[in-house]
């Protein structure tokens, strides 16, 4: 029977297709590069399969590259909660942290994150505000805070905050291509679409019993301040959480529609893999997002598109 895999060439190839660069796994890890091409080349050989395509420019992952690199990652993660699981209770919460979030600019929610990190001096916290949905099973994030109604499979979730999504659009478009009265009517009216867990633009819209409607549109985005601002240009129906779109009703900007009919409860929740013994770090950052979202909760929320104010023609010299 042939030897196990070795712990060093699985940590070579998962950090070099999480750093996507033979030269940044190799400054991760602290070796020379030419020692995370050697794990690599013999890795490959000792399996009998193409891992990765190496160019000039890019590192892309094979068929069996993916397959490798999702066990390789549980395995690793494994050695990780061993280790974790035998440490001193006494042990302070230290290590990387690295979280990924949606463009907050709440000064409470940035707050928070000060906070934490004075709080807590020896975690290195690598925060990323994007609206992409990363992939936690792959281990480049430990945690996530997200928009969402389902989640894939090994994922946790303990949700901060609950809203409503509502289907919005501006008077003006309404008097252009007039008002729906049904959601069946969504398929002759331009729809501003997000993105089905933030890879593909949406197809259907949950009305308020969970049917699917069918709808489309030639504008997307995984941004929902784009959207509601693009909605406010009166470029079509937007669906968003309500706490986005409440100023722009409460000014007249824009009208709900389909009231009572096209409307579904969304959350927001911080989001990790479930293991069993969860790194010091990564509990601390969700207990704290817990304990800060029981006080501000619609902080929690992308910012809603501001009012613009109409500018005076510059005076001429």
């Amino acid at each position: 029977m042939d030897d196990p895999i070795e712990s060093a060439e699985l940590l070579a190839f998962t950090r070099t297709v999480e750093a996507r660069s033979l030269s940044r796994a190799a400054l991760e890890l602290r070796v020379p590069r030419a020692t995370i091409g050697r794990r690599l080349q013999r890795l490959e050989q000792r399996l009998g399969v193409r891992l990765l395509r190496r160019t000039t420019r890019s590192l892309v992952l094979t068929d069996a590259g993916e397959a490798l690199y999702r066990s390789a990652r549980v395995a690793l993660d494994a050695v990780r909660q061993a280790e974790e699981s035998v440490r001193r209770k006494d042990e302070g919460v230290r290590g990387a942290l690295r979280v990924a979030v949606p463009p907050f600019t709440s000064p409470h929610f940035h707050a928070l994150i000060t906070d934490f990190v004075a709080r807590y001096p020896e975690v290195k916290l690598e925060l990323q505000f994007s609206t992409q949905h990363v992939d936690l099973q792959r281990g480049a994030f430990d945690v996530a805070l997200r928009g969402t109604s389902a989640l894939e499979p090994g994922l946790v979730a303990r949700v901060l905050a609950r809203s409503t999504l509502i289907a919005v659009a501006a008077p003006v478009y309404l008097e252009r291509a007039g008002t729906p009265r049904t959601p069946r009517d969504l398929r002759q009216h331009a729809c501003l679409l997000s993105f089905t867990r933030g890879e593909l633009a949406q197809t259907h819209w949950a009305d308020r019993k969970g049917k699917q409607v069918q709808v489309a549109g030639n504008i997307a985005s995984n941004d929902l301040h784009f959207l509601a601002n693009a909605a406010v240009e009166g470029r079509g129906i937007a669906y968003l959480p309500l706490p986005h779109v409440q100023p722009a009703l409460d000014d007249g900007r824009l009208l709900q529609v389909l009231k009572g009919s096209l409307e579904t409860i969304t959350q927001m929740a911080v989001v990790y893999v479930e293991r069993e013994f969860l790194a010091p770090q990564v509990r601390a950052f969700v207990d704290a997002v817990v304990r800060f979202a029981r006080e501000h909760p619609d902080a929690l929320w992308p910012t809603p598109p501001a009012r613009r104010t109409s500018r005076a023609p510059a005076k001429r010299r």
